[in-house]
């Protein structure tokens, strides 16, 4: 109670818990005891110093670092400004040709060359052969698609390559990117300027040239074209204009150039020759070397298998079969032809265009591979080994259009000599047509008497000259046939003395013979020279009945896309030179050349064929020029540098040439009889000739020839022998008045 004055117990707070649940407690763990601290090694002085140096050096070149890389990097961003600026659309750079390009069809519309750089027309990435695509992104850039212009990996692992070969850290592989390539190709923006390159070729190999300062320009040209065009868009630009051989500019036309179809229809194989290509367009041309260009297409075969854009079984089969050329790169026919078409167009439009222009020719390839083919059989199974001795063939139709020509014994060439065109060399004994031609014009025939018997003439100025014939023999009195036929020296000049050395010299100039032509006697033996293309031009005169033709091989000239042509040229069968009836007996003495003479080994098995050979002085040049009723072919044999032949004349390799020519050009061709005159046609009459050439006996003809002839008198004055006949019966009914 509170008044029971009982002392109060002290306050004790209550237990939270009961002692017994208390005595179940686990007692605390101890608090773990921090490790001991190792004491700091005790540097020296040195080692104070040097660390404390190193650490400053790293400071301060971190220091420089950034603000020098913070600048570097301003004017790279500004580099790329500008250059970004300055970039045009795609479409402006796809061709990237300062020239145009010239495209030959032969007669029957189908590519046989190229001149210039051809640009087979615009393609893209996308529309491409997707096996094209790949194969340019596995050989050149497989990561070209992932980074954003410039490879720091390309390039370190090319400086150590360079470094590796013992080369300087940027010569040799550069470990450019596509991009970088393209910027190459439009040498970062400079256009080509004459003042400052002298020529095109100059302008690109300074565009292409590596180093460091080249290196460093790149970077932001490369950058600028990541921001300005897409991937696909810097690949269009790679497509179009990287240079791939044989002068085409752009994967479309080294496609139409080697394989005859588009850049969209490439398969694997042909994908992969053109993309190894880019290493050495020259070098890996398939036109140069096929089988190098397999070899290197397996390769990039290989880099596509392994980066998977192609399976297995595509793989294995692509390698089974490489690509191969089409059959009008494989030809590669006509090059002396095409450059001589080059040669004689207008320059604005060839060599000097910067259009595309498509020319029309007259070219028969398949006349241009059996021309071909003739050469080189020749020279392989009847030329002795190691001879140098070159030779040229031409093969026209009979009113001058260039059907083949083949200028010296390398036959798929481009730029060489051509010695049909080129090559002037004295014509010997193929003139004597000429000599011939000149008097039957002036009425005389085939069977007419001239004297084969030495010879001396007195040239004013260089005292006597004395032909001699090749074989050192004399006939007496011979028909002009006979005398054609053997080709006789002293025969010959009595002719061309009788009617007249002007009038020779005029039928051989109306003829074609464009060159000068010697004043003297001799000019009856061959001394004048000309080219195989004139002289083959002059017997498709005789052949197309006397007329002269001026041989061609351009028929029409137009732009490409174009259909109307800028000009055409149809020259065809020009002024009449001689009589027709005078053309005919000639082909007639020239058949026998071929059937009895000197000219026996160009007989041909099936068909009429007639010709001349020709040796000049010495054997420096052999001949022989004939012709069926289809063309005209001629062919020369000789040395560049002038020197005899060993033991060739016109009717030996010349004559064998010329038949394993005809024999290749007219098969599958019907026979058709040369339009050559008939012995029945003239009356016999054995006219012999004087001694000294200058004037005629006494003959069997009603006519008075003891005089001179008169130079180049019409054959009209010479009556035909139904006229001799009217006036012999006329003469008889009138008693001769």
């Amino acid at each position: 109670m509170a008044g029971s004055g009982r002392p109060r117990r002290p306050l004790v707070a209550e237990k939270r818990y009961s002692p017994a649940k208390a005595s179940t407690d686990k007692p605390k763990a101890k608090p773990a005891k921090p490790p001991k601290r190792k004491a700091p090694r005790k540097r020296g002085l040195i080692g104070t110093l040097v660390y404390g140096l190193l650490g400053f050096v790293l400071r301060l070149f971190w220091g420089i670092g950034w603000r020098v890389g913070l600048v570097v990097a301003g004017i790279v961003g500004l580099a790329t400004f500008y250059f970004y600026s300055q970039l045009p659309e795609v479409s402006a750079l796809l061709d990237g040709r300062h020239r145009g390009s010239v495209t030959m069809l032969d007669r029957e519309g189908k590519v046989f060359a190229w001149r210039g750089e051809t640009f087979g027309g615009q393609t893209t990435a996308t529309n491409v052969s997707p096996h094209l695509k790949n194969a340019v992104v596995a050989t050149e850039d497989k990561r070209f698609y992932g980074h954003f212009g410039v490879s720091p990996r390309g390039i370190a692992s090319a400086v150590r390559i360079n470094l590796s070969e013992g080369r300087g850290p940027f010569s040799g592989n550069g470990g450019s990117t596509i991009t970088q390539q393209v910027a190459k190709l439009l040498c970062l923006g400079v256009k080509y300027d004459p003042a400052i390159w002298k020529t095109e070729a100059a302008y690109e190999n300074d565009c292409r040239s590596g180093g460091l300062k080249r290196k460093i320009k790149e970077i932001p040209f490369a950058l600028a074209m990541e921001v300005k065009y897409t991937k696909d868009e810097i690949l269009t630009i790679y497509l179009n204009r990287a240079y791939l051989g044989a002068g085409a500019r752009g994967f479309e036309a080294a496609a139409q150039r080697y394989f005859g179809i588009s850049s969209a229809n490439l398969n694997p194989q042909q994908a992969a020759m053109l993309a190894g290509l880019l290493k050495a367009p020259t070098r890996y041309a398939p036109t140069n070397n096929l089988k190098r260009s397999q070899d290197r297409a397996e390769t990039v075969l290989a880099l596509m298998h392994d980066q998977e854009f192609l399976t297995d079984a595509e793989w294995r089969e692509a390698v089974a079969n490489p690509a191969t050329l089409s059959e009008a790169a494989q030809k590669r026919a006509g090059g002396y032809f095409a450059d001589w078409i080059m040669d004689a167009a207008p320059d604005f439009l060839t060599t000097q265009t910067t259009e595309d222009v498509i020319i029309d020719t007259t070219l028969d390839q398949r006349i241009q591979t059996a021309a071909e083919d003739a050469m080189k059989y020749i020279f392989e199974t009847k030329v002795k080994e190691g001879s140098e001795a070159e030779a040229a063939i031409v093969v026209m139709s009979a009113d001058g259009a260039v059907r083949a020509m083949v200028g010296g014994r390398a036959t798929q060439v481009t730029g060489a000599f051509n010695h049909a065109t080129m090559a002037k060399r004295q014509t010997g004994s193929t003139f004597k047509p000429f000599v011939y031609a000149a008097a039957l014009d002036m009425g005389h025939t085939p069977d007419d008497i001239v004297e084969d018997a030495p010879l001396t003439i007195n040239v004013p100025g260089s005292g006597n000259w004395s032909p001699k014939n090749y074989t050192r023999e004399y006939r007496g009195p011979i028909t002009l046939t006979d005398a054609l036929t053997h080709s006789v020296n002293t025969a010959t000049v009595r002719v061309s003395e009788a009617v007249g050395r002007d009038a020779v010299r005029q039928v051989a100039r109306d003829f074609g013979f464009a060159s000068d032509l010697a004043d003297g006697p001799a000019v009856a033996l061959g001394v004048s020279e000309s080219t195989l293309l004139e002289m083959t031009g002059a017997y498709a005169g005789i052949l197309n009945g006397g007329s002269a033709v001026k041989p061609h091989g351009l028929s029409a000239l137009r732009l490409k896309g174009d259909s109307a042509p800028l000009f055409t040229e149809t020259q065809g069968i020009g002024e009449r030179v001689i009589s027709e009836k005078a053309a005919r007996e000639l082909i007639y003495m020239m058949r026998s050349v071929v059937q009895n003479g000197s000219g026996r080994r160009a007989n041909l098995p099936d068909r009429e064929a007639a010709g001349k050979t020709g040796t000049t002085q010495a054997s420096r040049d052999a001949w022989f020029i004939g012709f069926t009723a289809d063309y005209v072919t001629g062919i020369w044999m000789g040395y560049d540098d002038n020197r005899p032949l060993s033991g060739v004349t016109g009717g030996g390799l010349p004559a064998d040439i010329w038949r394993e020519t005809m024999v290749r050009v007219e098969e599958g061709l019907p026979a058709s009889p040369l339009p050559m005159a008939d012995p029945s046609e003239w009356r016999y009459a054995a006219q012999p000739w004087a001694q000294e050439g200058v004037t005629l006996g006494p003959g069997n003809r009603k006519d008075d020839w003891s005089q001179p002839m008169d130079a180049r008198r019409p054959v009209e004055k010479s009556p035909d022998v139904a006229e001799s006949i009217l006036l012999e019966v006329l003469r008889a009914i009138t008693g001769g008045n």
